[in-house]
Protein backbone atom coordinates (compact mmCIF):
# COMPACT_ATOMS: atom_id res chain seq x y z
CA UNK A 1 0.00 0.00 0.00
CA UNK A 2 1.47 3.50 -0.92
CA UNK A 3 2.54 5.78 2.07
CA UNK A 4 -0.84 7.77 2.67
CA UNK A 5 0.21 11.00 4.63
CA UNK A 6 -1.26 14.19 5.90
CA UNK A 7 1.19 17.08 4.50
CA UNK A 8 0.98 20.56 6.31
CA UNK A 9 3.38 23.01 4.65
CA UNK A 10 5.65 20.42 3.18
CA UNK A 11 5.65 18.17 6.69
CA UNK A 12 4.31 14.91 6.61
CA UNK A 13 2.41 13.29 9.32
CA UNK A 14 1.52 9.92 9.57
CA UNK A 15 -1.36 10.04 12.11
CA UNK A 16 -4.84 11.81 11.04
CA UNK A 17 -5.50 12.63 14.47
CA UNK A 18 -4.65 15.93 16.40
CA UNK A 19 -5.17 16.17 19.89
CA UNK A 20 -6.76 19.20 21.26
CA UNK A 21 -5.88 19.72 24.80
CA UNK A 22 -7.92 22.10 26.45
CA UNK A 23 -9.40 19.76 28.89
CA UNK A 24 -5.33 18.81 29.59
CA UNK A 25 -4.83 16.16 31.96
CA UNK A 26 -1.68 13.38 31.59
CA UNK A 27 -3.62 10.68 30.80
CA UNK A 28 -5.26 12.34 28.32
CA UNK A 29 -1.96 13.25 26.52
CA UNK A 30 -0.11 9.61 27.23
CA UNK A 31 -3.08 8.09 25.56
CA UNK A 32 -3.28 10.33 22.38
CA UNK A 33 0.45 9.53 22.09
CA UNK A 34 0.41 6.21 22.64
CA UNK A 35 -3.08 4.70 21.89
CA UNK A 36 -4.19 7.36 18.91
CA UNK A 37 -0.47 7.87 17.80
CA UNK A 38 -1.19 11.73 17.96
CA UNK A 39 1.89 13.56 16.52
CA UNK A 40 0.20 16.94 16.92
CA UNK A 41 -1.47 18.39 20.16
CA UNK A 42 -2.54 21.63 20.81
CA UNK A 43 -1.85 23.97 23.77
CA UNK A 44 -2.47 27.16 24.67
CA UNK A 45 -0.28 29.78 25.69
CA UNK A 46 -1.39 29.80 29.51
CA UNK A 47 -0.81 25.81 29.87
CA UNK A 48 2.53 26.13 28.43
CA UNK A 49 4.05 29.14 30.64
CA UNK A 50 6.23 29.20 34.25
CA UNK A 51 4.91 29.84 37.37
CA UNK A 52 2.24 27.40 39.45
CA UNK A 53 0.55 26.41 36.51
CA UNK A 54 1.01 22.73 35.20
CA UNK A 55 3.97 23.65 31.77
CA UNK A 56 2.27 21.14 29.35
CA UNK A 57 5.23 21.49 27.41
CA UNK A 58 6.99 18.99 30.40
CA UNK A 59 4.71 16.00 29.29
CA UNK A 60 4.89 15.96 25.69
CA UNK A 61 7.07 13.76 23.86
CA UNK A 62 9.75 15.56 21.66
CA UNK A 63 8.68 13.70 18.40
CA UNK A 64 5.02 15.13 18.80
CA UNK A 65 4.46 18.97 17.27
CA UNK A 66 3.16 21.36 19.68
CA UNK A 67 0.63 23.09 18.09
CA UNK A 68 0.40 26.57 20.15
CA UNK A 69 -3.49 28.17 19.51
CA UNK A 70 -4.54 31.49 19.80
CA UNK A 71 -7.47 30.64 22.37
CA UNK A 72 -8.59 33.34 24.11
CA UNK A 73 -8.24 36.12 21.34
CA UNK A 74 -11.44 37.89 20.61
CA UNK A 75 -9.79 40.14 17.46
CA UNK A 76 -7.31 39.54 15.21
CA UNK A 77 -4.78 41.69 17.04
CA UNK A 78 -4.80 39.82 19.60
CA UNK A 79 -4.47 37.03 18.15
CA UNK A 80 -1.61 38.12 16.18
CA UNK A 81 -0.02 38.91 19.37
CA UNK A 82 -0.60 35.62 21.38
CA UNK A 83 0.73 33.58 18.40
CA UNK A 84 4.31 35.63 18.40
CA UNK A 85 4.66 35.07 22.26
CA UNK A 86 3.59 30.98 21.62
CA UNK A 87 6.58 31.14 18.84
CA UNK A 88 9.09 32.69 21.12
CA UNK A 89 7.87 30.33 23.74
CA UNK A 90 7.12 27.44 22.11
CA UNK A 91 9.84 27.47 19.28
CA UNK A 92 7.83 26.98 16.26
CA UNK A 93 6.30 28.30 13.39
CA UNK A 94 2.74 26.49 13.61
CA UNK A 95 -0.23 28.24 15.21
CA UNK A 96 -4.24 26.95 15.22
CA UNK A 97 -5.47 30.51 14.91
CA UNK A 98 -8.54 30.66 17.12
CA UNK A 99 -10.50 33.78 17.36
CA UNK A 100 -13.77 33.95 19.13
CA UNK A 101 -15.58 37.35 19.88
CA UNK A 102 -19.21 35.15 20.99
CA UNK A 103 -19.02 33.87 24.56
CA UNK A 104 -22.60 32.56 24.76
CA UNK A 105 -21.78 29.69 21.48
CA UNK A 106 -18.14 30.27 21.18
CA UNK A 107 -18.63 30.73 17.18
CA UNK A 108 -15.25 31.59 15.80
CA UNK A 109 -15.20 35.03 13.45
CA UNK A 110 -14.19 34.37 10.24
CA UNK A 111 -13.48 38.00 9.08
CA UNK A 112 -11.00 38.38 11.68
CA UNK A 113 -9.65 34.96 11.47
CA UNK A 114 -8.92 35.62 7.45
CA UNK A 115 -7.46 39.09 8.34
CA UNK A 116 -5.10 37.44 10.85
CA UNK A 117 -4.22 34.66 8.66
CA UNK A 118 -2.86 37.25 6.26
CA UNK A 119 -0.56 38.66 9.22
CA UNK A 120 1.08 35.55 10.06
CA UNK A 121 1.20 33.92 7.18
CA UNK A 122 3.46 36.89 5.52
CA UNK A 123 5.53 36.66 9.16
CA UNK A 124 6.29 33.05 8.68
CA UNK A 125 3.71 31.07 10.39
CA UNK A 126 2.06 27.69 9.63
CA UNK A 127 -1.23 29.07 10.29
CA UNK A 128 -4.54 26.48 10.77
CA UNK A 129 -6.99 28.38 11.19
CA UNK A 130 -10.42 27.29 13.08
CA UNK A 131 -13.40 28.71 11.26
CA UNK A 132 -16.74 28.04 10.89
CA UNK A 133 -17.17 25.88 7.54
CA UNK A 134 -18.28 28.74 5.15
CA UNK A 135 -16.89 28.72 1.56
CA UNK A 136 -16.27 32.03 0.54
CA UNK A 137 -14.51 32.44 4.45
CA UNK A 138 -12.34 29.43 3.96
CA UNK A 139 -10.91 30.68 0.06
CA UNK A 140 -10.03 34.05 1.73
CA UNK A 141 -8.19 32.34 4.27
CA UNK A 142 -7.04 30.13 1.56
CA UNK A 143 -5.53 33.35 -0.42
CA UNK A 144 -4.13 34.95 2.53
CA UNK A 145 -1.77 31.97 2.94
CA UNK A 146 -3.22 29.47 5.08
CA UNK A 147 -1.79 25.89 5.64
CA UNK A 148 -5.12 23.97 5.74
CA UNK A 149 -8.32 24.99 6.78
CA UNK A 150 -10.57 23.69 10.15
CA UNK A 151 -13.75 23.72 10.54
CA UNK A 152 -16.16 23.00 13.14
CA UNK A 153 -18.48 20.15 12.82
CA UNK A 154 -20.42 21.49 16.04
CA UNK A 155 -20.01 24.13 18.87
CA UNK A 156 -17.15 23.46 20.84
CA UNK A 157 -17.43 21.16 23.45
CA UNK A 158 -20.58 19.79 22.46
CA UNK A 159 -20.19 16.02 21.38
CA UNK A 160 -23.00 16.18 18.66
CA UNK A 161 -20.47 15.30 15.56
CA UNK A 162 -21.01 16.82 12.16
CA UNK A 163 -24.03 19.58 12.32
CA UNK A 164 -22.37 20.74 9.59
CA UNK A 165 -21.79 18.03 7.53
CA UNK A 166 -23.00 19.47 4.35
CA UNK A 167 -21.10 22.50 4.78
CA UNK A 168 -17.77 20.98 5.18
CA UNK A 169 -18.34 18.50 1.99
CA UNK A 170 -18.45 21.92 0.29
CA UNK A 171 -15.16 22.83 1.37
CA UNK A 172 -13.44 19.76 0.93
CA UNK A 173 -15.14 19.82 -3.17
CA UNK A 174 -13.62 23.34 -3.40
CA UNK A 175 -10.90 23.93 -1.20
CA UNK A 176 -7.36 22.93 -2.63
CA UNK A 177 -6.40 22.40 1.08
CA UNK A 178 -6.29 19.83 3.90
CA UNK A 179 -9.90 20.08 5.19
CA UNK A 180 -9.26 18.92 9.23
CA UNK A 181 -12.58 18.94 11.28
CA UNK A 182 -12.11 20.21 14.48
CA UNK A 183 -14.90 20.72 17.18
CA UNK A 184 -17.75 19.17 18.23
CA UNK A 185 -16.87 15.53 16.93
CA UNK A 186 -18.23 13.26 20.10
CA UNK A 187 -17.90 9.91 18.88
CA UNK A 188 -15.62 7.07 16.85
CA UNK A 189 -18.00 6.59 14.61
CA UNK A 190 -18.35 10.52 13.75
CA UNK A 191 -14.67 10.61 13.23
CA UNK A 192 -15.04 8.03 10.62
CA UNK A 193 -17.65 9.84 8.94
CA UNK A 194 -15.30 12.71 8.53
CA UNK A 195 -13.00 10.96 7.41
CA UNK A 196 -14.99 9.42 4.99
CA UNK A 197 -16.14 12.34 3.71
CA UNK A 198 -12.62 13.50 2.37
CA UNK A 199 -11.49 15.48 5.46
CA UNK A 200 -7.83 15.23 5.87
CA UNK A 201 -8.12 14.80 9.31
CA UNK A 202 -9.64 15.43 12.44
CA UNK A 203 -9.02 17.16 16.30
CA UNK A 204 -10.76 15.62 19.38
CA UNK A 205 -10.48 16.44 22.96
CA UNK A 206 -13.52 16.47 24.53
CA UNK A 207 -14.97 12.93 23.49
CA UNK A 208 -11.85 11.49 24.77
CA UNK A 209 -11.24 13.48 27.89
CA UNK A 210 -14.63 12.82 29.40
CA UNK A 211 -14.84 9.03 28.19
CA UNK A 212 -15.00 6.43 31.15
CA UNK A 213 -11.81 4.87 29.95
CA UNK A 214 -9.45 7.21 28.08
CA UNK A 215 -7.14 5.02 26.70
CA UNK A 216 -9.82 2.91 25.45
CA UNK A 217 -11.62 5.47 23.73
CA UNK A 218 -8.39 6.95 22.08
CA UNK A 219 -7.83 3.79 20.45
CA UNK A 220 -11.34 3.31 19.39
CA UNK A 221 -10.87 6.79 17.32
CA UNK A 222 -7.04 5.62 15.99
CA UNK A 223 -9.62 2.52 13.86
CA UNK A 224 -12.07 5.06 13.53
CA UNK A 225 -10.18 7.70 11.91
CA UNK A 226 -7.95 4.93 9.92
CA UNK A 227 -11.38 3.19 8.61
CA UNK A 228 -12.98 6.44 7.54
CA UNK A 229 -9.31 7.45 5.45
CA UNK A 230 -9.22 3.71 3.99
CA UNK A 231 -12.97 3.84 2.97
CA UNK A 232 -12.80 7.24 1.57
CA UNK A 233 -9.21 6.09 -0.39
CA UNK A 234 -11.40 3.02 -1.61
CA UNK A 235 -14.24 4.67 -3.10
CA UNK A 236 -17.64 4.67 -1.19
CA UNK A 237 -20.06 2.68 -3.16
CA UNK A 238 -23.28 4.77 -4.44
CA UNK A 239 -26.43 5.02 -2.64
CA UNK A 240 -29.35 3.62 -4.33
CA UNK A 241 -32.80 4.73 -4.34
CA UNK A 242 -34.43 0.76 -5.20
CA UNK A 243 -33.30 -2.36 -3.65
CA UNK A 244 -30.88 -4.44 -5.87
CA UNK A 245 -30.33 -8.12 -5.45
CA UNK A 246 -26.91 -8.67 -4.96
CA UNK A 247 -27.06 -11.99 -6.57
CA UNK A 248 -28.81 -12.18 -9.75
CA UNK A 249 -31.95 -13.60 -10.47
CA UNK A 250 -31.79 -15.58 -13.67
CA UNK A 251 -29.53 -18.30 -14.78
CA UNK A 252 -31.50 -20.54 -11.10
CA UNK A 253 -30.82 -24.33 -11.53
CA UNK A 254 -33.58 -26.53 -13.26
CA UNK A 255 -34.65 -29.44 -12.49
Amino acid sequence: MDKDQLVLAGRAFSSRFILGSGKYSLELIQAAVEQAGAEIITLALRRANGGTLKNILDYLPEKVVRLPNTSGARTAEEAVRIARLARELCQTDFVKLEIVRDSKYLLPDNYATARATEILAREGFIVMPYMYPDLQAARDMANAGAACIMPLGAPIGTNKGLCTREFIKILIEEIDLPIIVDAGIGKPSQACEAMEMGAAAVMVNTAIASAGNIPRMAAAFKAAISAGRQAYLAGLGQEGQYAQASSPLTGFLRE
